[in-house]
């Protein structure tokens, strides 16, 4: 099933999407939640509920006087109020190319466990405007990537067994201002400032059920369910990156299996997966010049409207807006 949360009063609202439709949780069925949070709280007994009255749906049971046209609608994130945000570092492509284009060998330790940080879970998004302050346009990117959102509290999670804690799939642009990123990462920490103004996730959920036709045996030595969805992503309509999800390296199993150690993992946790090959600018740019001592490197605009597409996951689609204001934290920088 395809779940939403859009702005209703005010409020964030959970629906069923269905043909184009939403349609309200709560006044579906008495039992279930108005609001995602709710909803993953009590996954266990939610779940099911949902996913009946969601064939009910399909099968044309319910009017579409029930449901609202999804056009002009305020979709919110899927999740609107993570209670945690985590990215990984899945995509062994990505981070080969982007080591081969700064000139250094690949790293051997990312073939021996995943790596995720923390982002700003305040700063999730849906689809929109994305704001960006004068330092974020030096060297605005996008990363295409995907996510999911943990549905029930675990710890010390086993990778054979977390797939289970997986409420399901979103699309995820974990955006990143590079210049504040690099300086700050030259400390040995980070990245910070770099990331935690926008990432954006959705435009829907997808629960599992809805992907076992895409599902493919995960790589080799490696363990959880894995999905060949092909992922693209889309500048001012011209397309600049192509991967696809069955790609990658670690599984989102392996990575919850990393988060939890240790750690209680929430409902509404979510984690990314890292950026699929050819899924930012900064690679890209980097191939372009190794291949081309004059090759022009290609950065987000204000203006530019950014497409992410993955199959079955829906697209994902947000304009690059300029907040009012000249303050700069790069200006504000000592010098000797």
């Amino acid at each position: 099933m395809k779940l939403v949360s859009y702005l209703h009063d005010g409020q964030d609202q959970l629906a069923f999407l269905v043909d184009g439709y939403l349609y309200d949780c709560d006044l579906v069925h008495p039992e279930l939640p108005g609001n995602m949070n709710m909803f993953l709280q009590y996954w266990d007994d939610m779940y099911p509920i949902a996913q009946q009255v969601d064939a009910a749906l399909v099968q044309g049971r319910f009017s579409k006087d029930k449901g609202i046209a999804l056009e002009n609608i305020h979709l919110l994130s899927p999740v609107p109020f993570p209670s945690s945000c985590r990215d990984g570092y899945a995509f062994r492509q990505h981070v080969a190319a982007a080591r081969r284009n700064r000139k250094v060998p690949m790293i051997p330790e990312f073939d021996q466990y995943p790596i995720f940080y923390f982002t700003n879970h305040h700063s999730i998004q849906g689809p929109g405007n994305i704001l960006c302050m004068p330092d974020h346009f030096q060297k605005l990117d996008f990363e295409l990537e995907a996510a999911i959102v943990i549905c029930k509290q675990g710890r010390n999670i086993p990778a054979e067994e977390a797939d289970n804690y997986i409420g399901g799939l979103m699309i995820m642009n974990d955006m990143s201002a590079r210049t504040l990123q690099m300086e700050e990462m030259l400390l040995n920490l980070g990245p910070a400032k770099g990331k935690d103004f926008a990432t954006v996730i959705g435009p829907y959920l997808v629960t599992l059920d809805e992907l076992e036709q895409y599902e493919v045996p995960a790589k080799e030595n490696h363990t959880g369910k894995s999905w060949d969805l092909v992922m693209k992503c889309w500048v001012n309509g011209q397309q600049v990156s192509e991967g696809n999800m069955k790609d990658m390296d670690w599984t989102f199993a392996e990575i919850i299996e990393r988060c939890s150690y240790g750690v209680n993992l929430y409902p509404g946790d979510i984690i990314g997966s890292g950026t699929v090959g050819t899924g930012c600018f900064l690679e890209l740019n980097g191939t372009g010049k190794l291949n081309d001592e004059n090759y022009t490197e290609q950065w987000l605009q204000e203006s530019d409207v950014v497409e992410m597409e993955i199959t079955g996951l829906g697209k994902l689609v947000n304009t690059i807006v300029k907040e009012e204001s000249e303050f700069s934290i790069l200006n504000k920088k000592k010098t000797s």
